[in-house]
């Protein structure tokens, strides 16, 4: 888990840290050597497990793009999480759409910092954890949270979204 020293965070990564410490938030953005692009890349570099990820999904729902923030411990069921969570069919967004849903790429998706906030559904089973990783903006940046501040961070549901 070696850290870049000395180098900026880069700018997407900038207006992350900013939000979370705006938001109280005391986990510390920080820039990882290895790629943290998907859940296993990202629990190998962090040292936890894979379900501690908490993975930053675009969808769009009656073409409104929408945020699920999932366990990497597995895959979004579309059909249950849009019939519990009330919306009509969801469809994972295209590289071009998560874009500019959010200002980030795809594999360094965080939470926050798009360009306005999205409809947003925290994973269930990312209570499980105490400590939980969600990329801040970049694949090579990540900070440590919880399931409780990222409901607060992103005003989210908690909802299962597995089957």
């Amino acid at each position: 888990m070696a850290p870049q020293e000395g180098t900026p965070l880069p700018v997407r990564s900038m207006e992350v840290a900013r939000i979370l410490a705006e938001a109280g938030i005391a986990g510390q953005v920080r820039e990882l050597a290895e790629s943290t692009r998907t859940a296993a890349e990202a629990a190998e570099a962090l040292g936890c497990d894979v379900g501690a990820i908490a993975n930053s999904l675009v969808f769009l729902s009656d073409d409104e793009p929408v945020l699920v923030l999932t366990s990497g411990r597995h895959k979004v069921d579309t059909t249950a999480l849009a019939a519990r969570w009330g919306r009509g069919k969801l469809r994972r967004a295209t590289p071009e759409q998560v874009r500019q849903a959010t200002g980030q790429a795809i594999g360094g998706v965080a939470p926050v910092g798009h360009p306005q906030a999205l409809p947003t559904v925290v994973d269930a089973a990312l209570s499980d954890y105490p400590q939980l990783w969600a990329a801040a903006g970049t694949p090579r940046t990540v900070f440590p949270t919880t399931a409780g501040e990222l409901l607060r961070l992103t005003a989210g549901l908690l909802l299962p979204v597995g089957p």
